[in-house]
């Protein structure tokens, strides 16, 4: 079968989806460079295409200065790692300049950023999801390429939950590239981190519920899709198995309120009543309860949405035991000293390193709160060139759409109290659903 013009690409893009999911998410400076390379590449493949170079013209014409500011913010990035005299450190970084003048040796240049080899790698994932956002304005512009891609996703996470639940069923063994054992009794698949796994599982869980809802429209009711529905039952069934066993707090907070927010929203805002997509989603609230109640007993059912509780528990690194609260004060205090242009994208591990010595092996290298650390990598300019770049981009839409909605609410809580969006996979993921969450039905 020969496949369309259209397809071909889409695929291609989705090939890209699928290396970032297989390597940690990528979340290293290697996958980085890999996944820029790549996305370029599509990039430049599509501008090839008449019909997709005009897309280009009519989203850059729309957006025109969403994407300056944007690209103004790149820059300021690049300004953050360039070497400058030290004299200049200390007017725009005195506490960098601070923690120079305590080094053996005569210092004359330095950049503001405390790690510009990681905020380097940075700036080409941030070039990354700006050039993603270019290919999916070309490539994806009707609600039945829309539909393509939440199935794709969907059997994706299918995939990926079959693998963490075998992985955990046997104790989580290290294959090869794949590093399992940091949770040995919890599913993380691919992703090192179990949370991280369970925010990209709730974006699988997303786009097959959009599959379901979508298959009693007019368009859909033209074909058979009998087997198709009992597919996504199946990938359903394991995205939420996957999730509950993650013991991801905060997951499976998300998970829940993604279940009862359809729940409402089939109820409640739907202009078409659809019981049969109701019925899937009730069972989906019972299968999760009943086993649950079945494995785990039902103290562990409230405790695994208590996700507050993660921030209060402490983390023991060597002679000093911390909790997710003190490391979360410590990211407040350093907002202070970092306030106008930051300590530099990917710098918070070397920040946590110099401020607590002696620390052997371990270390922090995130601040368990999402916002806090945007503003202390970017600083408060930073931090407004990228949201004036996002708000102005996307605010006419969200007004208007449930899905938007429920994706701002998910932000909003892992931006407060998680990690998740540092990683490559999560931003990639929002972006493509805010962009795809804008093409008109």
């Amino acid at each position: 079968m020969q496949l369309s013009k259209n397809k071909k690409y889409q695929y291609l893009f989705f090939f890209i989806i699928t290396i970032y999911t297989f390597f940690n998410g990528g979340n290293s400076n290697l996958s980085i460079q890999i996944n820029f390379i790549l996305v370029s590449f599509l990039f430049l493949f599509c501008l090839k295409d008449k019909n997709y170079n005009q897309h280009l013209k009519n989203f850059y014409k729309d957006n025109q200065k969403s994407i300056l500011i944007y690209s103004i913010f790149i820059i300021y990035l690049l300004l953050q790692i360039v070497p400058l005299p030290i004299e200049m450190v200390e007017i725009f970084s005195p506490e960098k300049f601070k923690i120079l003048s305590k080094l053996e040796g005569e210092i004359s240049n330095s950049s503001i950023s405390l790690a510009p080899s990681n905020s380097f790698f940075q700036i080409l994932n941030y070039s990354t999801l700006l050039i993603a956002l270019f290919i999916i304005k070309m490539i994806f512009y009707t609600d039945r390429h829309k539909n393509r891609f939440n199935l794709f996703l969907s059997f994706l996470g299918f995939i990926t939950s079959i693998i963490a639940i075998t992985f955990y069923l046997n104790g989580n063994p290290d294959i090869l590239i794949f590093k399992n054992s940091f949770y040995k009794n919890a599913s993380t698949g691919f992703f090192i981190n179990r949370t991280v796994f369970a925010v990209f599982l709730l974006f699988s869980l997303i786009s097959s519920l959009e599959v379901l809802r979508n298959l009693n429209t007019k368009i859909s009711k033209k074909k058979d899709n009998f087997f198709l529905k009992i597919y996504i039952r199946l990938f359903i069934i394991f995205i939420t198995i996957a999730i509950i066993t993650s013991f991801s707090r905060i997951g499976n907070f998300l998970f829940l309120i993604t279940i009862l927010s359809y729940l409402v929203r089939e109820y409640y805002f739907a202009k078409t009543k659809n019981s049969y997509f109701k019925y899937i989603i009730i069972l989906i609230l019972l299968l999760d309860i009943l086993i649950l109640g079945f494995y785990f007993g039902g103290s562990k059912i409230i405790d695994r949405f208590y996700f507050l509780n993660d921030e209060f528990s402490e983390i023991y690194l060597d002679n000093l035991s911390l909790s997710r609260i003190d490391i979360i004060k410590f990211s407040i205090i350093e907002l202070k000293n970092f306030l106008l242009f930051g300590y530099g994208t990917g710098s918070f591990e070397i920040l946590f390193q110099i401020s607590y010595k002696d620390l052997g092996t371990q270390y922090a290298n995130h601040a368990h709160s999402d916002l806090l650390e945007f503003i202390g990598e970017f600083g408060l300019i930073g931090m407004t060139l990228l949201i004036s770049s996002i708000f102005k981009l996307f605010y006419n839409k969200i007004l208007y759409n449930f899905n938007n909605y429920l994706l701002i609410v998910c932000l909003i809580i892992i931006l407060m109290f998680d990690f998740s969006l540092h990683i490559p996979i999560i931003q990639f993921l929002f972006i493509i659903y805010f962009s795809l969450n804008n093409i008109k039905n």
